[in-house]
């Protein structure tokens, strides 16, 4: 379902970004409504699919996740086959937070959460190669964050 955001939506959406546990009095205090409206604003935007979901933000190096990798991924084969195969797999390993398809020289971007070097060695060795059909892997460690935000921009 396609859901028209207005103005007033746009500033719901942006206040849960920024923290997704406010009450609905505190929500509408800060758009400007008055709880009634707001909450049926809030569910219409849960029930079209707008807002997917609330989770927590866990820092990963607490969890015991302390290497993130930005692994790009280039196929051997384009047939319906090997995508649809490549893509079912990646689905199921859990360290892939997010799978991109791209445009451009590579076909994928993965977001990997590993414990440590011995264990990004394992998830690219046991892991990925199982997989077959991929003719190329190019890793990049991120040692550092420099941004990162869940609210997306005014538009």
């Amino acid at each position: 379902m396609n859901t028209k955001l207005d103005a007033k939506d746009r500033q719901i959406l942006q206040a849960l970004q920024r923290n997704g546990r406010i009450t609905n009095h505190a929500l509408a205090e800060e758009v400007n409504l008055s709880p009634s409206p707001c909450l049926r604003r809030l569910r219409i935007l849960e029930e079209s699919g707008v807002i997917r979901g609330y989770n927590a933000d866990i820092d990963p190096k607490q969890y015991g996740l302390s290497m993130m990798a930005f692994i790009s991924i280039r196929l051997e084969r384009h047939t319906k086959e090997c995508v649809s195969h490549f893509e079912s797999r990646i689905k199921l390993i859990d360290e892939i937070l997010v799978c991109y398809l791209l445009t451009g020289g590579q076909d994928y971007l993965l977001h990997v959460l590993v414990k440590d070097l011995d264990g990004y060695d394992d998830f690219i060795r046991n892991r990925l190669h199982a997989i077959g059909g991929i003719a190329s892997i190019d890793s990049s460690l991120c040692y550092n964050i420099v941004k990162n935000t869940p609210v997306f921009p005014d538009v």
